[in-house]
This record gives structure tokens, sequence and C-alpha cells, in this order.
């Protein structure tokens, strides 16, 4: 049987992705275990207490606004405690998570860790500015996943280490952001993740990749 970790899985994200896997889920969230990803001491703590290994570690957490500064439309807004925050909730504490989730990786089987990113890290894809803070902390975030995965390739060949873009979802994370962008449900969303992460192969470790599978450019 399959075991799988969430990590955020209060989320709405996370949470939609639970409901949808099939086999043993081990959920971790702030709210029900006390997991504090901004805190290395709190991630160390709460991993060590895992046994055994997961095919699957899905990182669902994340924030647009941080500390009560939402996401800058001029570069004139921006601020070190915005960066700061953003890069602590969106970059460190996931590639902390990785970090110590290393040791519940298989290295006789396949295995996926997966972190949420978001097309707006990306920098190539990058048109119209703002957003400041959440663009460079999820486009850290994608360089951290990618020097992440060439290291995996030496201990645990069969693992893929990727990040995963789930395009705009209906959640209150979203809901003051949207816009005129088309949202999906969790549900929908989380169906999309799924099938991705079911169908990608080692070579296309480290990448970048939409909810359909196609890869973003950095």
């Amino acid at each position: 049987m399959s075991r799988h970790l969430i990590i955020g899985a209060s989320g709405g994200i996370g949470g939609a992705v639970t409901a949808g896997l099939t086999g043993e889920v081990v959920c971790l969230s702030r709210s029900a275990d006390g997991l504090d990803i901004t805190d290395e001491a709190s991630i160390a703590r709460t991993l060590d207490r895992l046994d055994g290994t997961f095919d699957t570690i899905f990182v669902a957490t994340g924030a647009l606004a941080v500390r009560g500064h939402t996401p800058e439309k001029s570069i004139k807004a921006l601020t070190a405690e915005a960066l700061t925050g953003q890069f602590l909730i969106n970059a460190i504490g996931p590639a902390l998570v990785l970090k110590h989730a290393l040791p519940l990786l298989p290295r006789d089987r396949r295995a996926v860790f997966a972190a949420l990113s978001a097309r707006i890290g990306s920098i190539g894809d990058n048109q119209i500015g703002g957003w400041h803070s959440y663009r460079a902390s999820k486009a850290a975030l994608n360089q951290l996943i990618h020097g992440a995965a060439i290291e995996l390739k030496r201990t645990h060949k069969q693992a893929i280490c990727i990040a995963l873009h789930p395009g705009t979802v209906e959640t209150p994370f979203t809901a003051s952001y949207a816009g005129h962008h088309k949202t999906v449900p969790p549900e929908e969303a989380a169906q999309n993740l799924i099938r991705v992460m079911d169908g990608l192969t080692t070579d296309q470790t480290g990448g970048f990749y939409d909810y359909a599978g196609e890869m973003i450019p950095w």
C-alpha cells in the first residue's frame, strides 16, 4: 500500500490532495500538529516522530500576504519585512521540510517530493512586474527544489523532486487576488496535481510544472 505525507493538510489545496489520494495518508499542519514551517526546530521535531518512508511527500504550504503585507503593485512599495516574511514561508520553510524529510524518502523505489510553487515565480514568464516579494520567494523555492533534485539523484536514484503550479484555486488564500483569472475548485486542482505527480518520470526531476504537466520556464 502506498504511503503519502501532506505538509499543510489543513489548507484548501492540502486538504483536497489528502482527500484525493489512495493508500495511507499522514497529514501534518500547524493547526492540528503544531508544525511551524518557519521554525526549523519544529520541522525537525515533527518529522523525526514519523516512521518508515513515503511514496509522496507534498508540501502545500504558502502565503500571499504575510505580516499584513499584501502583494506589491510597484517596486516602490517593497519593504525588507515583506521580503523576509515571504521568503521565510514560501521558500525557506519548504526547503527545510525537504532537508528533514530526506530520511523519509525511500532509496529502493520511486518517490515524489513536490512543493507548491506558482507560475508567478517564473522569471521568464514575468511580463508585468509587481508582486515582487511573492515572485522572488517562489523563484527562490524553484531554485532550491532544482538544486536538491540534482543531489537526490546521487542517493535516491528513483526520486522525483519538483515544483508544482496548481493554477488559480478557489480558496481563502486567493479570494482577494483572483481578479479575472479563471479559478478551479480545490478538488479539481488536487486531481490535476495528483495526475501530474503520478505521471512524472525520473527524467523530469528538478523541474517546474503546471497542473497539466507542462513545463514552466524558470
